[in-house]
């Protein structure tokens, strides 16, 4: 592995530099507007390339912020998160192909109609302009934006969080040349290359008009900063508390494996089960075997008594656990007297996120997939699957659960609006 070399902020005024970064942003995004897509294409192959051979690189520049990560003593589940590996650069790299495999949406047309005075009228995809994402631990977020955004049209200002500073920027150093390559401008992949929480108090306010809407993706107090203080629209979640309920009429087989996953597989992904409830009828038969199955595979189990009762591993469930998104081997358990309880608890202490429900019997399934109201919501398949790739997406700038515009995994429909092209032969307004 070549040596490390640790990337320094520029001393300047953060101020001024976002918002010259904001006016090249909006040059390039008009440009974008109407790049050909073959050219699009040819940046991220070009990416996904750099990428590849680049990969030693990338893992001694993530080598720097796991030591600064493991230094501040941060949780396993973060610097799973933070931490890259010859495989996970590949996965990236990969994941930049399979967006540039997507079809274009931009100049899509949606719908057209014909009115009775002969307007015909068609209602076509467009991008939304320069779109800010603010992140903090997860470097591939570099690429996923950056992926996202040039291929819907939209030029992006990544801003990382100072636990990942050094992964993201080079990354972002590899698509800065896939865009050079094919002839695109810099800028419409762009980085505020600054650690400090002043770039992005700046990107909030909007950059003086240069943006159009901001992403985050974090924890729940740098989202609550940003739902609170953002002067441009956000598509956000707050965080994951998702659910996996157990119906009286679950297969045993299929429970066991589908919990162990949605709360194993990795414990600090926003689609990670935090709470598992179990259905009254259904506890003499499973909830002993889930909650040892849970425990055997590594994970803290608190719970209600019931659940106590069933292992004296359990420790007690508060109030606030019902509410935490854990991010961490560390699961809440609840056993619930009917489906419509468990609905209600969902709706009571989720954030709309993603919630499942595990039950052969078609009509609960039918209705709890009607009833929460969650942005993801699954039968009968782990929540890890809360993802835009899964999707076949190619990847995901985030996942929202606002109802305005966007909801569940954010790819390059969802960053597009749409226009209106009318064309007439003359008509005028009485």
């Amino acid at each position: 592995m070549s040596a490390a070399v640790e990337i320094k902020e520029p001393e300047t005024d953060v101020r001024a530099a976002m918002r010259a970064i904001g006016l090249k942003a909006r040059a390039a995004a008009r440009e974008l507007a109407n790049a050909p897509a073959e050219e699009k294409n040819r940046a991220l192959r070009a990416a996904a390339r750099v990428l590849r051979e680049r990969t030693a690189a990338i893992l001694s520049a993530n080598a720097i912020d796991l030591a600064a990560a493991e230094a501040k003593d941060l949780s396993p589940a973060l610097i799973d998160r933070l931490a890259l590996d010859s495989r996970r650069v590949e996965a990236v790299a990969r994941g930049l192909e399979e967006v540039a495999d997507l079809p274009d949406p931009v100049g899509q047309v949606l719908a057209t109609f014909t009115r009775p005075n002969g307007l015909v009228i068609e209602r076509v995809a467009t991008p939304l302009g320069v779109v800010g994402v603010i992140y903090e631990s997860r470097p591939n977020v570099t690429a996923d934006a950056g992926a996202l955004c040039l291929k819907s049209g939209n030029a992006v200002i990544l801003r990382g969080g100072s636990d990942s500073f050094h992964s993201s920027a080079a990354i972002h150093a590899c698509l800065v040349d896939g865009l050079k390559e094919a002839g695109l401008p810099e800028a419409a992949i762009s980085r505020a290359p600054f650690a400090s929480r002043e770039a992005v108090g700046e990107m909030l306010k909007g950059l003086d008009g240069a943006l159009d809407v901001i992403v985050p993706r974090g924890g729940k107090s740098l989202v609550e900063r940003v739902q609170r203080e953002a002067r441009v629209p956000v598509f956000a979640h707050l965080e994951g508390v998702v659910h996996v309920y157990v119906d009286k009429a679950a297969d045993a087989d299929k429970a066991l494996k589908l919990v162990v996953n949605a709360k194993m597989r990795r414990t600090g992904i926003c689609g990670a089960a935090e709470t598992l409830l179990v259905h009254r009828d259904a506890a003499p038969r499973l909830l002993a075997p889930l909650i040892g199955a849970l425990i055997k595979a590594g994970c803290a189990v608190r719970g209600d008594k019931a659940a106590q009762a069933a292992d004296a591993r359990v420790t007690s469930a508060s109030e606030a656990d019902w509410r935490t998104e854990y991010l961490d081997a560390i699961i809440a358990v609840k056993v619930v007297d009917s489906l419509a309880a468990a609905i209600d608890h969902i709706e009571t202490y989720g954030s709309h996120h993603t919630d499942c429900i595990v039950t052969e019997d078609h009509g609960a399934a039918e209705r709890f997939l009607k009833e929460v109201d969650s942005a993801i919501v699954l039968h009968n398949a782990s929540t890890q699957f809360a993802d835009g790739g899964e999707f076949g997406f190619g990847a995901e700038i985030g996942i929202a659960t606002g109802r305005m515009h966007a909801r569940g995994p954010v790819g390059v429909e969802q960053l597009c609006s749409f226009k209106y092209r009318v064309r007439g032969d003359g008509q005028v307004r009485a």
